[in-house]
């Protein structure tokens, strides 16, 4: 998780999420926010780091990876991890406005509810969650 941690202080004037993908126990990935940066509203860590392992392991299917990431995913980004075939997904801040996979389960479609991922959440949490305050702080 700290190297996800270390992604997201890399945010410039993006919400500071961080992600790396492993497999093997290797970082093959990792990314941070760059949604405001590119001006691409699909530019979430998540995203981004699901497509530059895709493209290190050249296949669509990262079965047998590992994701942290230190913000719960959005209902997109969820889909995207469980369409790649992440095997685990390990999250640092729980988000109960937008997170779907355990801070509202209820609004999970099928496909997602029946996933075989696993999903650990509040690794690092208090880390997370400071980071995010700092940047809301400086903001408003």
């Amino acid at each position: 998780m700290q190297s996800a941690i270390e992604q997201a202080l890399r945010c410039e004037i993006d919400v500071p999420v961080g992600c790396v993908i492993k497999k093997d126990g290797q970082i093959i990935a990792a990314a941070h926010n760059r949604r405001e940066l590119d001006k691409d509203v699909t530019a979430h860590a998540e995203m981004l780091a699901i497509r530059e392992a895709q493209k290190k392991l050249n296949t669509s299917r990262l079965t047998g990876c590992e994701m942290y990431v230190t913000l719960e995913p959005c209902p997109m980004c969820s889909w995207a991890i469980i369409q790649s075939g992440i095997k685990t997904l390990y999250f640092g801040a729980y988000n109960p406005e937008y997170g779907i996979l355990l801070s509202n389960p209820q609004y999970l479609p099928p496909p997602l509810a029946n996933s075989k991922i696993k999903v650990y959440g509040g690794i690092e949490e208090d880390k997370c969650n400071k980071i995010l305050e700092e940047f809301f702080k400086k903001i408003r």
